[in-house]
């Protein structure tokens, strides 16, 4: 059963991401903030649910959070600053938005970049621990979704309605026949020779 919370007295943000290992599109963060006792029934590990689960989910979520917000920072940026840089800084973007900062920040992984004055714990598993972690897990992945599922309109030829960007066996063959497109990651080269991913 996930936790309610880490430290009970302090106003807890859950963060996570979506994206990280994919080879186009942004990476998204969101961060949450939920009641006490939030009335989400089914909150997990969003890779633990079904899309039709995750987007009913969502509903609950944006109806019943504190304060919730979604950050992004797209594959020109990544390229720039890197994948784990990005991560962070799209965390930081969406705690950004909060309406009600919180006093403690719980992230998902081993590691995180400061966010202003406020404390942070990192939580490896944090979206299968934390009902504010996993509600962020949910949130940042059903809104990259959406974004990956409209730029597939543009290019349909590389599979992002299914694949979200992700190196799937036919993601990688597109773009050894197709190139790549202006939303792919320079930085994450494909090796022909064996399609294999380097970072």
């Amino acid at each position: 059963m996930l936790k309610s919370y880490y430290t009970k007295d302090l106003i807890e943000a859950g963060c996570d991401e979506a994206g990280r290992g994919c080879l186009a599109g942004p990476v998204f963060a969101a961060a949450v903030i939920l009641p006490s006792a939030p009335r989400i029934s089914g909150l997990n590990d969003s890779k633990k649910l079904s899309a039709i689960r995750r987007e009913e989910l969502r509903l609950g979520i944006e109806k019943h959070a504190l304060s919730f917000a979604v950050g992004s920072v797209g594959s020109e940026e990544i390229d720039e600053i890197n994948i784990l840089n990005a991560s962070f800084l799209a965390m930081h973007r969406a705690l950004d938005m909060l309406a009600t900062c919180p006093g403690q920040i719980l992230v998902d992984g081993n590691r995180f970049r400061p966010y202003r004055d406020v404390g942070h714990i990192c939580i490896i598993r944090g979206d299968g621990k934390y009902l504010s972690v996993a509600a962020a897990s949910i949130l940042a992945k059903t809104y990259r979704d959406d974004y990956m599922r409209e730029i597939d309109k543009q290019y349909p030829e590389y599979g992002w309605r299914k694949n979200m960007g992700y190196p799937t066996l036919q993601h990688r063959e597109a773009i050894k026949n197709y190139g790549l497109s202006d939303h792919h990651r320079r930085s994450f080269r494909l090796k022909n020779e064996q399609l294999s991913i380097e970072f």
